[in-house]
């Protein structure tokens, strides 16, 4: 047998392992722009076309390169930032494996622009495929310029797992916020297709954040800081009443770099114990300061992960810095023993005089007069106002009421109508079957019905919608926006009525007919949470994934008290669907308990 093992050929190792670094447009978009933070940039530009499957541009305004330099940064674990392996323990630099330009470089054609300050003239280097083209002097200015086109031109296969645009797009404006987060002081910016997307001047970190999320953070942020000397935190936490169903507004940031780690992430939740229904996540922002050597960075190739000597010390830290910070901004609730109790009468406004309170008497009033307007239970039972000698009379037209909400459409299949229906625990509707009991859960079946009927919305463009009384704008962060208006004529359809009103604005005039509620921002960005939550499957099944992100937001939840009328209603539509018996969710909506089920309790 002929010996089978062989080395690689340098150009297919290169495409291989830039499958561990670049997987998609956004990932060549995070490590040019941390080679530009690394360069010592204060301004930095991206530029991007067709969510950057065509276009990739960073510009930046650092150091630069020499022509020697330059060339050797586009081999493979060629890095200016350690020498040995005991500099893994003191960086401070976000890259540092000498990876990226040569993966970038593997799967698409790169040209670079770069010049040192003191250099009167710049280097030009095209490479495409691992290939070096071309290498010559250049005109431009001090800093570096990375045009990446057409990525994954060699590796079609690679290029078919790619999104639609809006989602791709999306992940690259997570990455550059990643990024912007952390360097209030640099200025960024961000195109896409012509249109300006971000224009960050320098700020604090407040005006950063509230810049990159959108103006309605800016009543959403609590400060935090704790200084120990294990590690240093600052940074902001989101107020209980704004926390969301979804994911993604939860940002770690050890010495300027963004880590994922989801037992410090436990640490934060559990300082949000007793203020969060189940489900909702809080946002924060927190930022850590550490010494290099009490951390290990190099465990994954993205750098988003990272070890921590003693993280069971920085667990509790984060966890009591995150009460104190509720506390101190009076987040949680608090008694005050020192406040007198009794009632605070407000100071009088200089002039003001004192009124003193009118009684206005009616001398001619008899209550034993029937001719007197009815109220109260006059009110409700007509001439026949309560006596002990007409009880029984009273009980009639009671029990006529009850009757009158009765009234509702025959249920449909095996719901005894003439039973009545009742709510356990605010969360399930019991009635009765021929084979003995039926029980709902109400907030699955009311999302079964709001289901199909969206869908049914959506297949026919005709969604029913309520109008405001008055216009409402809502401002959205860039990348809420872009996914709003990459799907603008499924929202319409689903009876939104809105248009865009501005940079990342949008004024609304109307609200689907099945809201519960009208305060615009509750219920739509209860809906985009739920969009959010399955972006992904938003290109091959986007009616389906719209229809089960509005059901879902405007469904009836737990807890919800149903009057008897509104009982049988649901459970006449949930009855006439396809899918009674399931959530779109595939959760079973409906449990019954026959005859033989109920004797078998009792054996």
């Amino acid at each position: 047998m002929s010996d089978i093992v062989r080395l690689l050929p340098d150009r297919v190792a290169n495409q291989i392992a830039a499958g561990e670094v670049i997987q998609r447009p956004a990932s060549v978009v995070k490590e040019l722009v941390e080679n530009a933070i690394d360069a010592g940039s204060l301004c930095v530009q991206v530029i991007i076309k067709d969510a950057g499957k065509t276009l990739i541009q960073i510009v930046d305004n650092g150091c630069g390169m020499s022509d020697a330099d330059a060339r050797m940064a586009f081999e493979k674990h060629a890095t200016s930032k350690i020498q040995n392996a005991d500099d893994l323990f003191n960086i401070r630099t976000k890259g540092f494996r000498g990876e990226a330009l040569a993966a970038i470089g593997a799967v698409a054609q790169v040209e670079l622009k770069t010049k040192l300050a003191e250099d009167s003239v710049g280097t030009q280097i095209l490479i495409a495929g691992s290939t070096v083209e071309s290498q010559e002097a250049c005109q431009c200015a001090t800093g570096s310029s990375f045009l990446v086109k057409n990525l994954f031109f060699n590796v079609p296969a690679r290029r078919e797992f790619l999104k639609s645009d809006a989602v791709e797009f999306r992940h690259i404006i997570d990455e550059f916020q990643r990024v912007a987060f952390t360097h209030p002081d640099v200025e960024f910016s961000l195109h896409h297709n012509g249109n300006e997307v971000f224009n960050l001047p320098t700020s604090t970190l407040r005006q950063r954040i509230v810049r990159l999320l959108g103006p309605r953070y800016e009543q959403r942020l609590v400060p935090m800081n704790e200084a120990t000397d294990i590690v240093k935190l600052e940074g902001f936490i989101g107020k209980p009443e704004f926390a969301k169903k979804s994911r993604g507004e939860q940002f770690f940031f050890v010495n300027d770099r963004f880590i994922r780690n989801h037992y410090l992430h436990h640490a934060v939740t559990r300082a949000f114990e007793e203020l969060l229904p189940k489900g909702f996540h809080p946002l924060y922002l927190i930022y850590m300061t550490i010494d290099p050597s009490e951390i290990d960075v190099n465990i994954h190739p993205t750098k988003t992960e990272i070890k921590f000597k003693d993280e069971r010390s920085i667990y509790a830290i984060i966890n009591s810095a995150v009460k104190q910070s509720l506390g101190k901004f009076n987040i949680t609730p608090s008694i005050d023993f020192e406040t007198e109790v009794s009632i605070n009468v407000a100071p009088l406004v200089s002039g003001q005089e004192i009124k003193t309170p009118a009684v206005k008497v009616n001398p001619e009033y008899n209550p034993f007069d029937r001719k007197e307007p009815k109220k109260g239970l006059a009110g409700r039972f007509g001439d026949k106002i309560p006596t002990p000698d007409n009880w029984q009379d009273v009980f009639e037209v009671t029990k006529n009421v009850e009757i009158s909400e009765k009234s509702a459409p025959a249920p449909t299949a095996q719901v005894d109508s003439s039973f009545p229906v009742f709510q356990i625990a605010g969360k399930y509707i019991v009635s009765r079957i021929k084979s003995g009991l039926i029980v709902v859960n109400q907030q699955l079946a009311h999302e079964r019905v709001l289901y199909e009927k969206h869908l049914m919305y959506l297949s026919r463009n005709c969604g029913c919608t309520q109008q405001l009384l008055f216009p409402h704008t809502m401002d959205f962060s860039p990348s809420d926006f872009e996914l709003i208006k990459s799907r603008e004529a499924d929202i319409r359809a689903l009876g939104f009525d809105f248009e865009m009103f501005g940079k990342n604005t949008y004024k609304f005039a109307g609200l689907p007919a099945e809201s519960r509620s009208s305060n615009v921002d509750q219920v739509f960005d209860s809906f985009l949470d739920q969009i959010k939550n399955h972006t992904d499957k938003l290109q091959s099944e986007p009616q389906r994934q719209l229809a089960l992100a509005l059901a879902r937001s405007l469904c009836i939840s737990e807890g919800t008290s149903l009057s008897h009328a509104e009982m049988r209603q649901l459970l006449d539509e949930l009855f006439g669907c396809e899918v009674p018996n399931y959530s779109p969710g595939g959760s079973p909506t409906v449990a019954t308990f026959t005859h033989k089920d109920l004797e078998d309790k009792f054996k």
